[in-house]
C-alpha cells in the first residue's frame, strides 16, 4: 500500500487541497472520514469537505479533559454546516483503572505515563472510529513540528492499515488563518488567547512570544517527544 501512497503523491503534487479532497471523497466514498482535533487546520478541512459532500463522516475524540471552548466549537461547527460531528469516548473502565493505579494527573510524572493516558483516552477510541474506513483525513502540516517535517500528503498508516491524507501538509500558518478569515470558518476562541495548538486542558498552555507553535503542548517534554501516538 505504500506504493499506492507514493503514486498518489506524484499524481497530486502541486494540486490544491480541494482538488485532492474531491478525488478522495469520490474514490473512497463510504470508507473515508475526517479525524478532527477541532484545531484550525481541521476546521479548514471541515469547511472544504462540507462544500464538496456534507455527508462525509467527521469525528473527534472526547478525552474527558477537553477545554469548555472546544465543546462550544463542536456545537458551533455543527450548526454552521448542518452536520453532526461524532464524538468517540474512552472506555470508562480503562480510565478508572488507569487513574486508580497512577492518579488523575499521571501525565506530568513521566513520558511513559503521559503516553499511557494518551493511549487510553485517544488511541483506543480512535481504533473504534476507524472501523470500516480505508482513508482518514488529517490536518497535519510540516510546519507544525519537528516530528512532522518528513510527512507527505498521502501516507500509508501501517499501524492502522489505512491511507492517511494530509491535504494541508504544505500550507503555512498564515495560509490557514487567511482561509479561516476569508471563509468565516468557526474556530476555537482560545486561539485568540495565545493557544496555537489545543488539546486536553491539563496538557495545553498558551505560548510565549517567540516560542514554537507546539511549545504549549506537553511543555514539560522535549520537542521530539511531543506526539500522542496518533501520528507516529
Amino acid at each position: 500500500m505504500k506504493e499506492i501512497a507514493d503514486e498518489l503523491n506524484k499524481r497530486f503534487a502541486g494540486h490544491a487541497p480541494e482538488e485532492i479532497i474531491a478525488y478522495f471523497l469520490q474514490t473512497y466514498r463510504g470508507h473515508i472520514a475526517l479525524a478532527s482535533s477541532m484545531g484550525l487546520e481541521d476546521q479548514v478541512l471541515t469547511h472544504m469537505i462540507c462544500a464538496l459532500d456534507a455527508t462525509t463522516p467527521i469525528f473527534t475524540l472526547d478525552t474527558g479533559r477537553l477545554f469548555p471552548e472546544t465543546y462550544s466549537l463542536i456545537e458551533r461547527t455543527n450548526l454552521t454546516y448542518g452536520i453532526k460531528i461524532r464524538l468517540y469516548f474512552p472506555d470508562y473502565r480503562e480510565v478508572e483503572e488507569m487513574v486508580a493505579a497512577h492518579g488523575v494527573n499521571l501525565f506530568y510524572e513521566s513520558i511513559e505515563k503521559r503516553r499511557l493516558c494518551c493511549h487510553v483516552r485517544k488511541l483506543t477510541p480512535l481504533k473504534r472510529a476507524f472501523a470500516g474506513l480505508q482513508v482518514w483525513i488529517c490536518g497535519l502540516r510540516r510546519e507544525q513540528s519537528v516530528t512532522r517535517r518528513s510527512d507527505e500528503c498521502v501516507e500509508w498508516d501501517a499501524q492502522n492499515g489505512l491511507l492517511k491524507l494530509n491535504p494541508l501538509i504544505d500550507w503555512t500558518e498564515a495560509q490557514v488563518w487567511d482561509y479561516i478569515r476569508s471563509h468565516a470558518v468557526p474556530y476555537n476562541k482560545l486561539h485568540d488567547a495565545g493557544f496555537p495548538s489545543i488539546g486536553c486542558q491539563p496538557c495545553t498552555r498558551a505560548i510565549r512570544p517567540g516560542e514554537d507553535i507546539r511549545a504549549g503542548r506537553w511543555w514539560w517534554e522535549a520537542p521530539t517527544h511531543k506526539e500522542c501516538g496518533l501520528h507516529q
